[in-house]
Protein backbone atom coordinates (compact mmCIF):
# COMPACT_ATOMS: atom_id res chain seq x y z
CA UNK A 1 0.00 0.00 0.00
CA UNK A 2 1.18 3.76 -0.46
CA UNK A 3 1.77 4.95 2.43
CA UNK A 4 2.79 8.78 1.35
CA UNK A 5 -0.10 9.54 -1.03
CA UNK A 6 -1.45 13.22 -1.40
CA UNK A 7 -4.16 13.79 1.04
CA UNK A 8 -7.50 14.56 -0.63
CA UNK A 9 -9.85 17.26 0.31
CA UNK A 10 -12.32 19.36 -1.31
CA UNK A 11 -9.67 21.22 -3.58
CA UNK A 12 -8.46 18.57 -4.88
CA UNK A 13 -8.30 18.27 -8.77
CA UNK A 14 -9.53 15.33 -10.15
CA UNK A 15 -8.04 13.44 -13.52
CA UNK A 16 -9.56 10.03 -14.75
CA UNK A 17 -8.18 7.77 -17.63
CA UNK A 18 -11.54 7.14 -20.17
CA UNK A 19 -11.31 3.76 -21.84
CA UNK A 20 -11.41 -0.11 -21.68
CA UNK A 21 -9.93 -2.57 -20.82
CA UNK A 22 -7.43 -0.76 -17.82
CA UNK A 23 -6.16 -3.42 -15.75
CA UNK A 24 -3.47 -3.36 -17.80
CA UNK A 25 -2.52 0.55 -17.18
CA UNK A 26 0.04 1.95 -15.54
CA UNK A 27 -0.87 5.41 -15.95
CA UNK A 28 -2.54 6.01 -12.59
CA UNK A 29 0.49 4.90 -10.42
CA UNK A 30 3.06 6.96 -12.80
CA UNK A 31 0.64 9.81 -12.46
CA UNK A 32 0.23 10.13 -9.12
CA UNK A 33 3.72 9.04 -7.91
CA UNK A 34 4.14 12.55 -10.56
CA UNK A 35 1.80 14.84 -8.46
CA UNK A 36 3.23 13.80 -5.02
CA UNK A 37 7.34 14.50 -6.29
CA UNK A 38 5.98 17.64 -8.12
CA UNK A 39 3.32 18.66 -4.36
CA UNK A 40 0.62 19.11 -7.31
CA UNK A 41 -3.18 18.54 -5.45
CA UNK A 42 -4.77 16.18 -7.98
CA UNK A 43 -5.55 12.45 -8.16
CA UNK A 44 -5.73 10.47 -10.91
CA UNK A 45 -8.23 7.10 -11.15
CA UNK A 46 -9.61 4.78 -14.12
CA UNK A 47 -13.09 4.98 -15.06
CA UNK A 48 -13.65 1.90 -17.51
CA UNK A 49 -15.73 2.88 -20.53
CA UNK A 50 -16.56 1.98 -24.00
CA UNK A 51 -18.39 4.43 -26.53
CA UNK A 52 -21.63 3.62 -25.94
CA UNK A 53 -21.81 5.23 -22.07
CA UNK A 54 -18.92 7.71 -23.45
CA UNK A 55 -21.46 11.19 -23.33
CA UNK A 56 -22.88 10.32 -19.89
CA UNK A 57 -19.61 9.93 -18.31
CA UNK A 58 -18.11 13.16 -20.19
CA UNK A 59 -21.33 15.21 -19.02
CA UNK A 60 -20.56 14.12 -15.60
CA UNK A 61 -17.21 15.19 -15.58
CA UNK A 62 -17.89 18.75 -16.87
CA UNK A 63 -19.69 19.28 -14.04
CA UNK A 64 -17.84 17.92 -11.31
CA UNK A 65 -14.25 19.02 -9.66
CA UNK A 66 -12.24 17.78 -12.77
CA UNK A 67 -8.97 19.81 -14.28
CA UNK A 68 -9.62 17.19 -17.16
CA UNK A 69 -9.09 13.38 -18.09
CA UNK A 70 -7.33 10.96 -20.09
CA UNK A 71 -8.71 8.64 -22.90
CA UNK A 72 -7.51 5.62 -24.46
CA UNK A 73 -9.11 2.96 -26.52
CA UNK A 74 -11.35 2.61 -27.89
CA UNK A 75 -12.19 5.97 -26.93
CA UNK A 76 -10.03 8.27 -28.60
CA UNK A 77 -11.62 9.47 -31.70
CA UNK A 78 -14.92 9.00 -30.62
CA UNK A 79 -14.11 11.98 -27.96
CA UNK A 80 -13.60 14.32 -30.52
CA UNK A 81 -17.73 14.50 -30.64
CA UNK A 82 -17.95 15.43 -27.09
CA UNK A 83 -15.33 18.42 -26.66
CA UNK A 84 -16.14 22.14 -26.77
CA UNK A 85 -12.78 22.70 -28.64
CA UNK A 86 -9.78 21.37 -30.29
CA UNK A 87 -5.76 22.11 -30.01
CA UNK A 88 -5.80 22.71 -34.32
CA UNK A 89 -2.52 19.61 -34.52
CA UNK A 90 -4.86 17.68 -31.99
CA UNK A 91 -8.05 18.67 -34.82
CA UNK A 92 -6.16 17.66 -37.83
CA UNK A 93 -5.41 14.30 -36.12
CA UNK A 94 -9.14 13.97 -34.92
CA UNK A 95 -8.13 11.99 -32.33
CA UNK A 96 -7.58 13.00 -28.82
CA UNK A 97 -5.85 10.99 -25.61
CA UNK A 98 -6.48 14.56 -23.29
CA UNK A 99 -8.80 16.66 -22.45
CA UNK A 100 -8.45 19.93 -20.13
CA UNK A 101 -11.14 21.49 -18.51
CA UNK A 102 -11.20 25.50 -17.70
CA UNK A 103 -14.36 27.81 -16.95
CA UNK A 104 -16.91 24.46 -18.27
CA UNK A 105 -15.33 24.44 -21.53
CA UNK A 106 -13.53 20.59 -22.55
CA UNK A 107 -10.41 21.41 -25.02
CA UNK A 108 -8.89 18.40 -26.52
CA UNK A 109 -4.89 17.90 -27.36
CA UNK A 110 -2.98 14.80 -28.41
CA UNK A 111 0.03 14.02 -26.60
CA UNK A 112 0.62 10.73 -27.86
CA UNK A 113 2.74 11.89 -30.47
CA UNK A 114 4.72 14.30 -28.45
CA UNK A 115 5.39 11.32 -26.58
CA UNK A 116 6.11 8.77 -29.28
CA UNK A 117 8.79 11.61 -31.11
CA UNK A 118 10.34 12.15 -27.78
CA UNK A 119 11.10 8.91 -27.60
CA UNK A 120 12.11 7.57 -31.11
CA UNK A 121 14.69 10.08 -30.91
CA UNK A 122 16.27 9.23 -27.54
CA UNK A 123 16.23 5.62 -28.31
CA UNK A 124 17.03 5.60 -31.95
CA UNK A 125 18.83 8.69 -32.81
CA UNK A 126 19.81 7.37 -35.76
CA UNK A 127 15.99 7.36 -37.37
CA UNK A 128 16.39 10.72 -39.60
CA UNK A 129 12.55 10.97 -40.09
CA UNK A 130 12.87 12.99 -43.43
CA UNK A 131 14.83 10.16 -44.99
CA UNK A 132 12.95 7.41 -43.14
CA UNK A 133 9.83 5.25 -44.57
CA UNK A 134 7.25 3.53 -41.73
CA UNK A 135 4.72 1.12 -41.77
CA UNK A 136 1.99 1.49 -39.10
CA UNK A 137 0.02 -1.55 -37.90
CA UNK A 138 -3.15 -0.41 -36.91
CA UNK A 139 -5.64 2.73 -37.74
CA UNK A 140 -6.85 3.47 -34.15
CA UNK A 141 -6.27 6.59 -32.13
CA UNK A 142 -2.78 5.53 -31.45
CA UNK A 143 -2.08 5.08 -34.97
CA UNK A 144 -3.34 8.55 -35.66
CA UNK A 145 -1.73 10.60 -33.44
CA UNK A 146 1.99 9.05 -34.45
CA UNK A 147 1.33 9.02 -38.18
CA UNK A 148 -0.17 12.69 -38.41
CA UNK A 149 3.24 13.52 -36.29
CA UNK A 150 5.38 11.87 -38.39
CA UNK A 151 3.80 13.39 -41.74
CA UNK A 152 3.70 16.95 -39.67
CA UNK A 153 7.74 16.40 -39.09
CA UNK A 154 8.09 15.34 -42.90
CA UNK A 155 8.37 11.48 -42.98
CA UNK A 156 9.17 9.92 -46.61
CA UNK A 157 6.54 7.63 -47.01
CA UNK A 158 3.72 5.93 -44.66
CA UNK A 159 2.39 2.67 -45.25
CA UNK A 160 -1.09 1.98 -42.93
CA UNK A 161 -2.52 -1.36 -42.81
CA UNK A 162 -5.63 -2.95 -40.62
CA UNK A 163 -7.83 -5.76 -40.47
CA UNK A 164 -10.64 -2.81 -41.37
CA UNK A 165 -9.88 -1.36 -44.64
CA UNK A 166 -12.58 1.25 -44.18
CA UNK A 167 -10.99 2.78 -40.75
CA UNK A 168 -6.86 2.71 -43.13
CA UNK A 169 -9.20 4.16 -46.00
CA UNK A 170 -10.15 7.14 -43.49
CA UNK A 171 -6.82 7.35 -41.98
CA UNK A 172 -4.75 7.69 -44.97
CA UNK A 173 -6.66 10.47 -46.84
CA UNK A 174 -6.74 12.50 -43.34
CA UNK A 175 -2.98 12.26 -43.44
CA UNK A 176 -2.91 12.98 -47.32
CA UNK A 177 -5.22 15.97 -47.19
CA UNK A 178 -4.28 17.25 -43.95
CA UNK A 179 -0.70 17.00 -43.82
CA UNK A 180 1.06 15.60 -46.98
CA UNK A 181 0.54 12.50 -49.80
CA UNK A 182 2.80 10.43 -48.33
CA UNK A 183 0.49 7.47 -46.65
CA UNK A 184 -0.36 4.60 -48.57
CA UNK A 185 -3.32 2.00 -48.24
CA UNK A 186 -2.23 -1.75 -47.68
CA UNK A 187 -4.46 -4.41 -47.63
CA UNK A 188 -4.00 -7.35 -44.48
CA UNK A 189 -5.23 -9.46 -46.88
CA UNK A 190 -2.42 -9.12 -50.01
CA UNK A 191 -0.14 -11.26 -48.88
CA UNK A 192 2.67 -9.52 -51.56
CA UNK A 193 1.70 -5.95 -51.01
CA UNK A 194 1.80 -6.60 -47.19
CA UNK A 195 5.70 -7.93 -47.54
CA UNK A 196 7.15 -5.61 -50.22
CA UNK A 197 5.64 -2.33 -47.53
CA UNK A 198 6.72 -4.30 -44.65
CA UNK A 199 10.53 -4.73 -46.49
CA UNK A 200 10.34 -1.02 -48.02
CA UNK A 201 10.38 0.24 -44.59
CA UNK A 202 12.91 1.14 -42.23
CA UNK A 203 10.30 1.44 -38.89
CA UNK A 204 7.58 -0.89 -38.13
CA UNK A 205 5.01 -0.03 -35.60
CA UNK A 206 2.57 -2.08 -33.55
CA UNK A 207 -0.19 0.38 -32.83
CA UNK A 208 -2.85 -2.77 -32.39
CA UNK A 209 -3.27 -3.57 -29.14
CA UNK A 210 -2.57 -7.34 -30.06
CA UNK A 211 0.56 -8.58 -27.04
CA UNK A 212 -1.32 -6.59 -24.57
CA UNK A 213 -2.71 -8.70 -21.64
CA UNK A 214 -5.71 -10.11 -23.81
CA UNK A 215 -3.62 -11.45 -26.28
CA UNK A 216 -0.38 -12.14 -25.26
CA UNK A 217 -0.15 -15.13 -27.71
CA UNK A 218 -0.40 -12.59 -30.47
CA UNK A 219 1.04 -10.39 -33.02
CA UNK A 220 -0.12 -8.46 -36.20
CA UNK A 221 2.29 -10.00 -38.60
CA UNK A 222 4.67 -13.13 -38.42
CA UNK A 223 8.19 -12.29 -37.86
CA UNK A 224 9.41 -13.71 -41.59
CA UNK A 225 8.07 -10.45 -42.84
CA UNK A 226 10.74 -8.34 -40.75
CA UNK A 227 14.23 -8.05 -41.86
CA UNK A 228 17.27 -7.49 -39.48
CA UNK A 229 18.38 -3.57 -39.25
CA UNK A 230 14.84 -2.92 -39.38
CA UNK A 231 12.98 -0.74 -35.75
CA UNK A 232 10.10 -2.01 -34.38
CA UNK A 233 7.97 -0.06 -32.26
CA UNK A 234 5.07 -1.16 -30.23
CA UNK A 235 2.89 0.92 -28.43
CA UNK A 236 2.50 -1.41 -25.73
CA UNK A 237 4.57 -1.51 -22.63
CA UNK A 238 2.82 -3.79 -20.55
CA UNK A 239 3.88 -6.29 -21.29
CA UNK A 240 7.56 -4.92 -21.70
CA UNK A 241 8.06 -7.27 -24.46
CA UNK A 242 5.05 -8.46 -26.35
CA UNK A 243 5.85 -11.28 -28.98
CA UNK A 244 5.83 -8.84 -31.78
CA UNK A 245 9.03 -7.33 -30.05
CA UNK A 246 10.08 -10.76 -28.99
CA UNK A 247 10.27 -12.15 -32.75
CA UNK A 248 11.24 -8.93 -33.63
CA UNK A 249 14.45 -9.23 -31.37
CA UNK A 250 15.32 -13.07 -32.98
CA UNK A 251 14.97 -11.70 -36.22
CA UNK A 252 17.62 -8.89 -35.78
CA UNK A 253 15.74 -5.51 -35.40
CA UNK A 254 16.20 -3.03 -32.92
CA UNK A 255 13.03 -2.64 -30.67
CA UNK A 256 11.36 -0.05 -28.40
CA UNK A 257 8.60 -0.88 -26.62
CA UNK A 258 5.96 1.79 -25.32
CA UNK A 259 7.43 2.86 -22.23
CA UNK A 260 8.75 6.17 -22.98
CA UNK A 261 5.77 7.05 -25.14
CA UNK A 262 4.02 6.32 -21.99
CA UNK A 263 6.58 8.56 -19.81
CA UNK A 264 6.76 11.63 -21.94
CA UNK A 265 3.26 11.79 -23.57
CA UNK A 266 2.10 11.60 -19.34
CA UNK A 267 4.65 14.44 -18.68
CA UNK A 268 2.88 16.32 -21.31
CA UNK A 269 -0.57 15.89 -20.12
CA UNK A 270 0.35 17.05 -16.29
CA UNK A 271 1.55 20.19 -17.82
CA UNK A 272 -1.11 20.61 -19.34
CA UNK A 273 -3.70 20.10 -16.51
CA UNK A 274 -1.75 21.64 -14.07
CA UNK A 275 0.67 24.68 -15.55
CA UNK A 276 3.12 22.57 -13.58
CA UNK A 277 6.53 21.29 -14.91
CA UNK A 278 6.31 17.60 -14.85
CA UNK A 279 9.11 15.87 -12.37
CA UNK A 280 10.41 13.53 -15.05
CA UNK A 281 12.87 11.40 -13.49
CA UNK A 282 10.65 10.63 -10.47
CA UNK A 283 7.92 9.13 -13.25
CA UNK A 284 10.80 7.36 -14.71
CA UNK A 285 11.87 5.89 -11.82
CA UNK A 286 7.89 4.81 -11.12
CA UNK A 287 7.97 3.16 -14.17
CA UNK A 288 11.05 1.63 -13.25
CA UNK A 289 10.09 0.09 -10.42
CA UNK A 290 6.39 -0.87 -11.94
CA UNK A 291 8.16 -3.37 -14.58
CA UNK A 292 11.11 -4.56 -11.65
CA UNK A 293 7.98 -5.56 -9.65
CA UNK A 294 8.50 -3.41 -6.92
CA UNK A 295 5.35 -1.97 -4.99
CA UNK A 296 4.13 1.19 -4.47
CA UNK A 297 6.02 3.26 -1.93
Amino acid sequence: MNTDIMPVNIKTKMITLLGKPLSQSYAARMQNAAYRAAGIDMLYFYTEVENDHLPDVINGIRHMNFAGFAVTKPNKVEVMKYVDEADPLCEKMNASNTVVIKDGRLKAYNTDGIGFLRSLKEEAPEINIPESVFFCLGAGGAARAICSVLAYNGAKKIYIASRTLSRVKELVDDINEKFAPIAELVDMQDTEMLKRSIAASNVIMNNTGLGMTASLDKTPIPKEYLSPGQLCFDATYNPSKTRFLTEAEQVGCKIINGLGMSLYQGAEQIELWSGVNAPIEAMRQELLDILSGKEEK
